[in-house]
């Protein structure tokens, strides 16, 4: 998989680093283990941060202010990580999807940064492009039908748009059959170390909970 940032990100965010984990996994519809991370740390949450507080997160507040250069009120279309601590901290449990789905979504609220999780099967072509949405640009979010991503920064293939910080796309969805993960994470606060903290978690991650060797992963500007 190759990557590429455009001229558009790097004019909106010159210090963006992002993190590329691939990986061969099986998947599963629940695994209680792992929910019983997410559970604590949504617990140690509640304990320490308020839904206003999140907002300091340096991962967070990066991409809410790429989004407000980008002309998106993040506070409309908020950043998944950002949509995911704010559910734990209101009392709610996170949907649960499956287990690739789940440790992706775990991996975002222990470093505050949006990822993008995808079967990379699903793909067209070998190369991912992040860029700035366009106005009328079709867009199917999981779960959400159609959205507007014009002035959100989207990962686009050969056809078009797979992923943006606040939803990814139907077509490149993980599913249960899904066994080439890839895993984009997205350091808009440019804290390379973080980043690679967290590709490292992922790996981890799938390690223990999706019978993997915890694959690759490598560090893209």
């Amino acid at each position: 998989m190759k990557i590429i940032v455009s001229k558009e990100i790097e004019n909106v965010c010159p210090n963006f680093v992002g993190a590329c984990v691939e990986a061969q996994v099986k998947n599963s519809p629940y695994c209680a283990e792992l929910w019983q991370e997410i559970n604590a740390l949504g617990e140690h949450y509640r304990q320490v941060l308020s839904t206003e507080t999140l907002k300091a997160i340096s991962g967070i507040e990066a991409t809410r202010r790429v989004y407000r250069a980008c002309g998106k009120d993040p506070s409309r279309y908020r950043p998944a990580a950002e949509a995911l601590i704010r559910r734990q901290l209101k009392g709610k449990d996170l949907y649960q999807i499956d287990t690739l789905v789940d440790l992706v979504n775990l991996a975002s609220i222990r470093y505050g940064y949006s990822i993008g999780g995808f079967d990379a099967d699903k793909f067209e072509g070998d190369t991912l492009t992040l860029g700035v949405g366009r106005e009328g640009e079709p867009y199917e979010g999981i779960g959400r039908g159609m959205i507007n991503i014009a002035g959100l920064p989207v990962y686009r293939d050969a056809v078009g748009g797979v992923g943006t910080p606040t939803s990814d796309n139907e077509r490149t969805k993980i599913g249960l059959s899904t066994t080439h993960l890839v895993v984009l994470i997205n350091g808009y606060d440019g804290d390379e170390s973080q980043v690679v903290a967290n590709a490292q978690y992922i790996q981890e991650l799938v390690r223990k909970y999706a019978q993997s060797d915890g694959g690759t992963f490598f560090t893209y500007r």
